[in-house]
């Protein structure tokens, strides 16, 4: 039988082939068939490829302590170990969106003053006695403590202490690298001049009033560091009152003071009081999130695995994978949170659901 007898005998043959002749007449053109990819692009409910993974402080500030030795910060610019996402390694990525690491500075180093498009926050770890300083506010850095790094704001980080101190970087710079965005500069200086002395911006801001003539609408907050010592008794009259929410527990979104927006047009922030003996009911959105632990012990379960935490350990939960919070301590717990909620929202593609 010839082949065209045989294409002749088997129709859907002959039309496979002039298909694929086609897509290939037409990739010659930079063209391609939306038919043969529409599913892989708009699925029925969120896809990733990111998977829910923790990190456990105690190891990880033992490698934090040996790049002390190998490296210095000098060299490295800033002394980061990053905490790349196991689904999508050698990215740099936590989530599809978000970049995280843990910083460490030895006593004595500076962390030389830059700037970058990509916006940051810091949430401290461990140590005492460093320093951040943004835009001229010179900021000194406690466990718990939320420090806010705002696009393109000269920042450097010191520690004229005796401690090694260590805390939780993450940036959006994966979604300023989506628009191809990135710009980055560098200073004659070590240092920036500080002309604000230490809390200067929470004072100015976050206290019920404001300077007179400040701007009614902004789309980040002016204050660098909302203080854990302040943060924490609030947290504490809410757990008195009963304002617990049955998946989050006693929680306080970081808010910009200006219009009670988020923090940053990119990354939002909460801090979550879990009480004693807390069950979470179950909970998902389309943010995945990054949790670190501020206070207490317990457990995770995120798309059916547990995974349990104590001081500074940081997880990571997927979009759209649900998850439940269990304090399994002797006594309450508190979880810092951070997500591109801001970023989804500003778009009208956030949704959550049990």
């Amino acid at each position: 039988m010839s082949m065209a007898t045989a294409d002749q005998a088997n129709p859907k043959h002959n039309i496979q082939g002039s298909r694929q002749a086609y897509y290939e007449k037409i990739k010659g053109y930079n063209l391609a068939p939306l038919w043969e990819v529409l599913r892989g692009l708009v699925t029925p409910e969120p896809k990733s490829q990111m998977q829910p993974a923790l990190w456990k402080f105690a190891q990880v500030e033992k490698y934090m302590l040996e790049a002390g030795d190998v490296i210095t910060a000098e060299e490295a610019e800033r002394r980061v170990l990053v905490l790349e996402n196991p689904g999508d390694p050698g990215k740099s990525k936590i989530t599809n969106s978000l970049f995280a690491g843990i910083q460490l500075i030895m006593p004595g180093e500076i962390a030389e003053a830059h700037q970058h498009t990509a916006s940051a926050i810091r949430f401290v770890l461990k140590g005492e006695g460093a320093y951040t300083a943004v835009e001229g506010e010179k900021s000194s850095m406690e466990h718990g403590d939320f420090i806010i790094t705002a696009n393109w704001a000269p920042h450097d980080h010191g520690n004229p202490g005796s401690e090694p101190v260590m805390w939780l970087d993450v940036l959006d710079m994966h979604i300023v690298n989506h628009f191809q965005a990135s710009f980055a500069n560098h200073f004659d200086e070590k240092m920036q001049n500080v002309n604000h002395e230490d809390g200067d911006s929470f004072e100015r801001f976050a206290t019920g009033v404001l300077p007179d003539g400040m701007p009614a609408v902004t789309n980040r907050s002016p204050v660098i560091n909302y203080p854990y010592r302040k943060m924490k008794p609030i947290l504490d009259r809410l757990k008195k009152t009963g304002d617990i929410d049955k998946r989050h527990g006693a929680r306080v979104r970081y808010a910009n003071p200006i219009n009670g927006g988020p923090v940053l047009p990119t990354m939002g922030a909460h801090l979550a009081l879990l009480p004693k003996g807390f069950k979470g009911e179950p909970y998902r959105s389309t943010d995945g999130t990054v949790f670190c632990v501020a206070e207490g012990s317990g457990v995770t379960v995120i798309d059916g695995q547990p995974f349990e935490w104590g001081g500074n350990d940081v997880f990571v939960a997927p979009p759209w994978k649900r998850y439940t919070h269990e304090v399994t301590g002797s006594g309450d717990a508190v979880l810092f949170s951070i997500s591109d909620r801001p970023a989804q929202e500003s778009l009208g593609i956030w949704r959550e659901g049990q």
